[in-house]
């Protein structure tokens, strides 16, 4: 018993000190925001930063007292260290599309670029960046780094553009809530009523559905119009192109109903009126579609019949990070995942390490795998099929929000993970 709890005592010193040792946003940084654009450039198997410009921003919207991300989620993450202790003082892990584009064919016969936009709080003294990714054994390994001295003349200090914003919910200051931003794409200035109505339209279907029914209050939302000179979209598998303020187009990596938005520039400098913690553009067209990346974009288009439905899966992927769970439409990549890793994703499993997914949601006495029947229809359990694959990843239930148009809503271990990503957001 002595032994046990001198264990005890000793394990809660410790976690006292990794507590103690978490970094102060005060003691390092100001609420400004210090913003790092770069080419993310390479083929399947290399990858490389170029960096092109640093921008002193007015509004930082992350929280701050979580600063290091504790999620372990993206294929991508930048860090910031101190650069005279050599504390980890920031990190955020992400999903460019970058990182898709690797595994399509085009990626092994040739190279390209991407334009990168990482946010940060601004530092107070010189710091130490790094961008890095995950191979494929599931580990991150670095692949740039770069100092960055706060009073560097050549970071911008630049007003931003002038944008009408409207707040759509105020639910307080943006350091304590989860701080979304809506812009528009393919509306004309004379178009404007009608994009405040769809943002409107588009966020109360993501409150009626669980788990953002009980955590409206936990969200500022804003909504920045931005004029295009022509309605619509590019969809260029029929020679459709129009002149909007962020080049969206469907066709992305040639599959028609992929909606995206390669120019993160146009699109940050944009959202940069508002705090902000995640951008969602809505797209002014009535084709099916979209796409989200996490801590990086999401898009979709507004007059679909499925739209609103759209726009919360896709949210499921840019908020949280929640994987696809179908396994049997068509899509542009291939060797998605390695079998031999757990996927960093909270709702697939390859089963490597199932004890760190939602063995906890599992009634006892469910078989695992869980076959796909009508009897475990309603049962949270380890379906095989998942991640675009039939064999090899499993997930938690038969239907779900992340699967299908049709499903009810998320799932459970969805929507368990979509409320630790809010709670953290909000500290």
């Amino acid at each position: 018993m002595i032994r046990k709890w001198m264990l005890i005592s000793l394990l809660s010193v410790f976690t006292s000190g990794v507590l103690m040792a978490k970094p102060q946003f005060s003691d390092y940084f100001i609420n400004k925001t210090l913003r790092i654009d770069y080419l993310l450039t390479g083929t399947a198997d290399t990858a490389e930063v170029i960096l092109e410009q640093l921008k002193k921003e007015p509004n930082y919207g992350g929280s701050h007292f979580n600063l290091i991300d504790e999620f372990d989620f993206g294929t991508y993450r930048y860090q910031l260290f101190d650069k005279e202790s050599n504390e980890l003082i920031f990190s955020k892990g992400f999903c460019p599309i970058f990182q898709e584009w690797q595994t399509t064919d085009e990626a092994k016969k040739q190279k390209r670029s991407f334009y990168q936009v990482a946010i940060l709080p601004f530092p107070k003294k010189t710091c130490s960046f790094v961008v890095e990714e995950r191979n494929w054994e599931g580990e991150f390994v670095s692949v740039y780094s770069t100092d960055v001295d706060p009073e560097n003349y050549f970071i911008l200090n630049e007003n931003p553009i002038n944008l009408k914003s409207e707040k759509i919910i105020d639910s307080g200051e943006p350091e304590k809530k989860v701080d979304l931003v809506i812009l528009s794409e393919g509306y004309t200035s004379e178009e404007m009523d009608k994009f405040e109505a769809d943002a409107r339209r588009m966020i109360d279907a993501l409150f009626s559905a669980a788990p953002f029914n009980k955590h409206k209050d936990d969200f500022n939302v804003y909504a920045v119009e931005v004029p295009s000179d022509e309605s619509g979209t590019d969809v260029p598998g029929e020679h459709i192109y129009k002149n909007t303020a962020f080049n969206s187009n469907f066709y992305t990596f040639d599959t028609p109903r992929y909606l995206t938005s390669q120019d993160m520039l146009a699109i940050h400098d944009a959202a940069a009126v508002v705090p902000y913690d995640h951008i969602y553009v809505l797209v002014n067209t009535d084709r099916y579609g979209g796409g989200g990346f996490y801590n990086y974009l999401s898009l979709t288009s507004v007059d679909d019949s499925l739209s609103e439905i759209v726009f919360i899966h896709e949210f499921g992927h840019g908020f949280a990070g929640l994987a696809d769970e179908y396994y049997t439409s068509d899509v542009a990549y291939a060797d998605y995942y390695n079998l031999e890793v757990e996927p960093w994703e909270p709702n697939i499993t390859t089963l490597v390490d199932f004890e760190s997914k939602w063995t906890d949601l599992i009634q006892e006495g469910t078989p695992q795998p869980t076959p796909r029947n009508v009897a475990n229809s309603k049962l949270v359990g380890v379906f095989e099929g998942g991640g675009y694959l039939t064999k090899g990843i499993y997930s938690p239930m038969m239907d779900c929000r992340m699967k299908t148009n049709e499903a009810k809503g998320f799932c459970p271990v969805c929507q368990k993970a979509i409320e630790k990503v809010i709670e953290w957001h909000c500290q």
